[in-house]
C-alpha cells in the first residue's frame, strides 16, 4: 500500500492541482489548511479518494507541532511532503512602507515554511522511507516584480531558505526541494482568461509529485524551475519557454491584482501573443534583382 502524501496549503490553488495529481495518480492524500471550509468542499470533490482532511495553522512553532502530533497519532507513514503555501501579497515599493510591512511579509512567507519544516522534516525521516520534501512558491524570487518589492525580497528569501533546508536536512535523510513557478499559473478561476502557454496547477503538482519520486529531470538540486517540465504537453512546454519574457512581464495576474487589473493584464497578454501568431504566418524574403526585370540600376 502506498504511503500518504502530505499537502500543506491543499486548498490554495496550486495546492488543489497538487492534490489533484496526487489522486490521479493513485496516491492516498492528507491535506491540510488552515481553511476547513474549503476543505470540506475539497473532500466533496473527491468522494471516493483516500483523501484525509487536517485542519491546521502553519504560522508558528506552536500550530506545526500540533500537526506534527496529530500525524504522529493518524499512525501513517508519510510517503513524502509538498508545501503550497503559495501566499499573495499587496502592491507597494520598499521605500513607500514602513520596515514593519517587511517583517509582516517574512511572517507571511518565510515563517509558516521553516515551522513546517521544523516538525515536519523529523516525522518525514522517522517513515524510513526516503521521502522527498517539495516547498512550491511563485513569482518574484528572481527578478525584482516591479509594485510587489516586498513580495520579490521575501521570494528570494524564501529560496535561500530551500537551499539552506536542502543542506541541513542531508543527515536525516530527506531530500528538500524547491519548486519555483516563475510564470502565470492556469487555475479553475481564471480558466477563461488563461493563455494555453501557462502551466497549469495540477501539471505543477505532476512535476512536484516527480521530484518527491525522484523522476524528475533535473535531479537532486535544490532548486528547480518550472520553466521546463511543468507544462501539460511537450508543444505547450515549448511555446511557455519561448514566450518566457511575456509571462515575465504580466505575472502579476495570478498575484494580489485585482479582479480588473488581472483582467486588463491578461487581456494584453492575450492580444501580443495574437500578434506575434500573426506575423509568424507572414514570410519575408529579401528580394533578388530577377524580381524588377526593368531595374537596371
Amino acid at each position: 500500500m502506498k504511503a500518504p502524501l502530505l499537502i500543506l496549503g491543499a486548498t490554495t490553488p496550486i495546492g488543489l492541482g497538487v492534490v489533484q495529481a496526487a489522486i490521479e495518480g493513485g496516491r492516498p492524500v492528507i491535506a491540510v489548511s488552515h481553511d476547513e471550509a474549503a476543505l470540506a468542499q475539497l473532500a466533496g470533490a473527491y468522494p471516493s479518494a483516500d483523501l484525509q482532511l487536517l485542519p491546521a495553522s502553519l504560522k508558528d512553532d506552536t500550530g506545526a507541532a500540533e500537526l506534527a502530533r496529530a500525524l504522529h497519532d493518524l499512525d501513517r507513514p508519510l510517503g513524502g511532503v509538498v508545501a503550497a503555501l503559495c501566499n499573495g501579497t499587496e502592491r507597494g515599493r520598499l521605500l513607500d512602507q514602513p520596515v514593519a510591512r517587511l517583517r509582516e511579509t517574512f511572517d507571511d512567507i518565510l515563517v509558516p515554511h521553516l515551522a513546517a519544516a521544523r516538525h515536519l522534516l523529523p516525522l518525514l525521516a522517522e517513515s524510513g522511507r526516503s521521502g522527498g520534501y517539495v516547498l512550491i512558491d511563485g513569482p518574484g524570487g528572481e527578478h525584482p516584480w516591479a509594485g510587489y518589492s516586498h513580495r520579490s525580497v521575501g521570494a528570494a528569501a524564501l529560496r535561500m531558505l530551500a537551499r539552506v533546508l536542502h543542506d541541513e536536512a542531508r543527515v536525516l535523510p530527506v531530500r528538500v526541494q524547491m519548486l519555483s513557478v516563475e510564470s502565470p499559473v492556469r487555475t479553475d478561476a481564471n480558466a477563461a482568461q488563461a493563455c494555453s502557454q501557462w502551466p497549469s496547477a495540477v501539471s505543477i503538482g505532476r512535476r512536484a509529485l516527480a521530484m518527491i519520486d525522484r523522476r524528475d529531470s533535473e535531479g537532486a538540486a535544490p532548486l528547480v524551475h518550472c520553466s521546463s517540465g511543468c507544462s501539460d504537453s511537450d508543444a505547450a512546454d515549448a511555446a511557455h519557454i519561448a514566450t518566457a519574457p511575456l509571462a515575465a512581464a504580466i505575472r502579476d495576474a495570478t498575484h494580489g491584482a485585482s479582479k480588473a487589473d488581472i483582467a486588463d493584464s491578461l487581456l494584453t497578454s492575450r492580444c501580443l501573443q495574437d500578434v506575434r501568431t500573426l506575423l509568424d504566418t507572414f514570410k519575408f524574403t529579401v528580394p533578388s534583382k530577377e524580381d524588377f526585370p526593368h531595374d537596371q540600376s
